[in-house]
C-alpha cells in the first residue's frame, strides 16, 4: 500500500476513527513533527570512532560483523545522510569525542577543541540538524583499568577533568553554530568487577571531578549538561561509582539533567514511570533509548511495551522537557536499517501516544470510572495508527511502509558492499 491514493484514503477513515474520541490526527501528526530524535554516530562503524586508539573498551561490546560499515568521517556522514532520509521528521545526530576529525595528527582528548568538529558542524548546519555531544571516557590508555573520574591517581583524573572540560566547551561550540543547545552528556564506566572495600571513596571522587568539570558557567542556551547511570558493565559486575541514587541527587543539587538509558538497570526494570518522577525535581531530563536483553546489550529499538511505555510517559510529562537520544551498536544487520528501524520506532510509538484521547482518559480516572479507562485503554490498541503513520511519511517524503528497506538495501548494493571488496 505504497501509492499516495491509497495512503490517504486510509488516513481519512483512520482521521474519522479517531476523531469520534476527540482525537485531531493533524495536531498529533504537527506534534509529532516537532519531536526531535538525537541519532547515535556510532552506530554506524561499531563505536570505532578515527582516533585509532586501540580496541573497544569500558565494558563495551559490539557483536557482529556485517559488512560496510563506516571507515572515514565522509563515509560516516553519507550513510548518516542515507538513514535521516528514511526517517521522517528534523532530527539531530548525537557525536562522541572520538569522532573528531584532526587532519592525521594525534590531538589528546583533554585537547580537543570546537575546530576538531567544525566539519560536522558544517554537515549539520547544511541539513538543518541539532548536535548533541558525549566525552569519551574508554578506550583509551588512562582507562585501561577501567577508571577515569574516580582514579586514585590524580594524575589520571585530572586528564579525565581536563577531558570533560574541553568537551563542555565543544557542546558550546555546536550549539552556537546550529542555534540549538548542544546536550553534552557525561557517561564513566568507572567500578568493580568484585566486591569493594570502599564504596564511598570512588564516589566522593567522582562528586569532585564532576564539580570541576562543571565549574565553568556555559549558557544553557548553548549547552546543557547531563550525567548518566548505569547499574552495572562488564568488569563492573559488583559496583558501579556512578549509580542511578548517585547521579540522580547529583542531577538534583547541581540542576543537571538526569540522563535515564533503557539498558542501564534491572532487566525486568523499565525506565517510564521514572520519567515523571524524575520531571517532578528537574526542569529537563535526558533518555538514551535502547534495547537490553537480558543485559544491557544495545539492541535496535523495536515497537513493544517498553517503547509504547516511554513513549507515553514522554508526551503525558511534555515532549519539550525530555531530550531523546538513541543508543544502540547493532553491527549483525545492515546498520543503515538498524538507524532507520529503531528512529522509527521511536517515532511511531510518540505518534501512538500522541493519538491517545488523554484528557478523556484523564477525566475517568478523576471521577473513578476505572472500568472506562481501562477499556478505553484496550480499545486504543488495535486503532489504525498505522495508517496515520503512513500517512505522515507520505506527508514528510519518506518512503511508507517497507519501502525504506528496499532504500536502504538498493544503498548498500551500491555503496556498502564495496567498502568490503
Amino acid at each position: 500500500m505504497n501509492g499516495k491514493v491509497p495512503v490517504e484514503k486510509s488516513y481519512e477513515l483512520a482521521m474519522e476513527r479517531y476523531g469520534e474520541f476527540g482525537v485531531d490526527t493533524a495536531a498529533a501528526l504537527d506534534r509529532l513533527e516537532r519531536i526531535p530524535v538525537s541519532l547515535h554516530c556510532w552506530q554506524g562503524d561499531d563505536v570505532g570512532g578515527f582516533e585509532r586508539s586501540g580496541e573497544l573498551g569500558g565494558g563495551l561490546a559490539v557483536t557482529g560483523n556485517y559488512p560496510g560499515k563506516a571507515r572515514t568521517p565522509d563515509e560516516l556522514r553519507a550513510d548518516l545522510d542515507t538513514a535521516l532520509g528514511l526517517i521522517p521528521g528534523k532530527h539531530r545526530l548525537n557525536l562522541h569525542a572520538i569522532y573528531a576529525e584532526t587532519g592525521g595528527a594525534r590531538i589528546e582528548r583533554n585537547n580537543l577543541a570546537p575546530e576538531h568538529f567544525s566539519r560536522w558542524i558544517d554537515w549539520a548546519i547544511s541539513g538543518g540538524l541539532g548536535l548533541d555531544f558525549n566525552p569519551t571516557f574508554f578506550s583509551h590508555p588512562n582507562a585501561a583499568d577501567g577508571l577515569t573520574l574516580t582514579h586514585r591517581d590524580a594524575g589520571i583524573r585530572n586528564f579525565w577533568i581536563e577531558h570533560g572540560i574541553a568537551c563542555r566547551r565543544i557542546g558550546a561550540a555546536l550549539g552556537a553554530a546550529t542555534g540549538s543547545p548542544c546536550v553534552t552528556n557525561v557517561w564513566i564506566p568507572d567500578g568493580s568487577k568484585d566486591i569493594p572495600a570502599d564504596r564511598m571513596g570512588p564516589r566522593e571522587r567522582l562528586a569532585d571531578s564532576l564539580d570541576k568539570i562543571f565549574s565553568e558557567e556555559i549558557d544553557p542556551r548553548l549547552n546543557l549538561d547531563a550525567v548518566e547511570s548505569k547499574l552495572f558493565g562488564l568488569g563492573s559486575e559488583s559496583y558501579v561509582a556512578g549509580s542511578h541514587e548517585f547521579y540522580l541527587g547529583y542531577a538534583i543539587r547541581n540542576k543537571k539533567l538526569l540522563c535515564l538509558d533503557a539498558g542501564h538497570f534491572h532487566p525486568t526494570e523499565t525506565i517510564s514511570d521514572k520519567i515523571s518522577s524524575a520531571l517532578l525535581w528537574l526542569d529537563e531530563i535526558l533518555l538514551h533509548v535502547s534495547r537490553g536483553v537480558r543485559w544491557d546489550s544495545d539492541h535496535v529499538v523495536i515497537l513493544n511495551d517498553d517503547l509504547a511505555a516511554i513513549a507515553g510517559e514522554i508526551v503525558r510529562c511534555g515532549p519539550e522537557r525530555v531530550h531523546i537520544g538513541l543508543d544502540y551498536f547493532d553491527a549483525s544487520i545492515n546498520r543503515i536499517a538498524a538507524w532507520a528501524a529503531g528512529a522509527r520506532n521511536m517515532l511511531k510509538a510518540l505518534l501512538i501516544a500522541l493519538l491517545e484521547p488523554a484528557d478523556r482518559l484523564r477525566g475517568f480516572e478523576a471521577s473513578g470510572d476505572f472500568t472506562s479507562r481501562f477499556a478505553l485503554m484496550e480499545e486504543l490498541k488495535t486503532m489504525p495508527a498505522g495508517a496515520v503513520w503512513d500517512y505522515y511519511c507520505l506527508k514528510m517524503d519518506v518512503p511508507v511502509g517497507i519501502a525504506w528497506l528496499d532504500e536502504a538495501k538498493k544503498y548498500e548494493r551500491e555503496v556498502l558492499i564495496k567498502r568490503s571488496s
